[in-house]
């Protein structure tokens, strides 16, 4: 077992007019001690003319060794935002230093770059509160140790709420997902609303999104995303209309007319706009030359003939789907 030795020395000056020299004595006078623990020597003045003022050094006159000293950059406390990165730089005199983290009483070492060889770069992604906290740089050598703290803390920010799409089309019968976010700290809580209405029964919220499962015209409207926390609240809106295939009627399903009269069909459809109507004969029988047609789906055919009895339909077609519908006409002779 290794011991290592030195010897102190303890100077005294008096700074009286009556230039009585002091006296001291020390306790203990000489010390054995391993590598790396620590010694302790008292100095006590036994008599002498007040003040006296004391130092130690070592035999040689030379100055005791100083423990190492640290510089944080940036100063503490240090205000980041959620996702942001902060760096620490610790400088320091001796090249033996490391950052740890305190944490609930207890260190974690970290790992730091050392960018010149008394300096540590420690670099803090923040992206929840518990990465924020107190970082200790710690410099040790066999003087003693230093070490200096910074606080890195999370920025409380007002919510702010975004949706991915402000106007959404949906298709009767199917579902529709609506996708909210929204930044701030603390985090905020996101909730739905529907503007002068209700939310559909069928409805499920789910990590900050809307989902319409199986829905009706009367769905659309403006539905309302709402994200609070302690500074406020911040809306942002979606406009939904919601689309339907057309579906297809006609005013009569049979007519009965006479040879040389005119007859009138009617169809009509419900649905999403705008809607076109096609009349063809079943059993793929010629139109009539004597028929005629409108946009709004009214078939015409005049001087009716025995041959233009037969069943007629109708075909309304939107950008969502088609419907059709049938009409029997039966032409009398006489």
């Amino acid at each position: 077992m290794k011991v290592h030795t030195a010897a102190l020395i303890l100077s005294s000056f008096l700074h009286t007019v009556c230039g009585q020299t002091p006296v001291v004595s020390i306790r203990p006078q000489a010390a054995a001690v391993i590598p790396g623990e620590t010694v302790s020597f008292k100095c006590h003045v036994v008599s002498g003319s007040q003040p006296v003022q004391l130092e130690w050094k070592k035999i040689s006159n030379q100055e005791l060794g100083e423990p190492p000293k640290v510089l944080v950059k940036p100063s503490s406390p240090l205000i980041v935002r959620v996702g942001e990165t902060a760096s620490l730089e610790c400088k320091t005199s001796y090249p033996s230093v490391s950052w740890y983290k305190e944490e609930g009483g207890s260190e974690t070492a970290l790992d730091s770059i050392m960018t010149a060889e008394t300096t540590a770069l420690l670099q803090v992604t923040v992206k929840t509160a518990e990465d924020a906290g107190i970082f200790v740089c710690r410099a040790q050598s066999r003087n003693g140790l230093a070490e200096e703290r910074v606080e890195l803390k999370l920025a409380v920010m007002a919510p702010q709420a975004s949706v991915n799409n402000t106007d959404l089309t949906g298709i009767e019968g199917h579902t529709v997902t609506m996708h909210c976010h929204a930044s701030g700290y603390p985090t905020p809580v996101i909730s739905w609303s529907k503007l002068r209405a209700p939310l559909p029964w069928q409805h499920k919220v789910t990590g900050g999104s809307l989902i319409l499962s199986n829905l009706g015209r009367q769905d659309s409207g403006q539905y309302i995303c709402n994200a609070t926390n302690a500074l406020g609240f911040s809306e942002a809106y979606v406009q939904l209309e919601v689309d339907s295939p057309p579906y297809a009627t006609t005013l009569m399903d049979e007519i009965v007319a006479r040879r040389g009269e005119a007859v009138r069909l009617q169809c009509l459809a419900h649905g999403s706009h705008p809607i076109r109507y096609r009349w063809t004969r079943v059993g793929g029988a010629a139109m009539s030359t004597r028929a005629e047609t409108t946009k709004d789906g009214l078939l015409k055919i005049s001087q009716l003939k025995v041959r233009d009895s037969g069943t007629y339909k109708c075909v309304a077609t939107n950008h969502v789907g088609s419907s059709e519908a049938l009409t029997k006409v039966t032409v009398m002779g006489g």
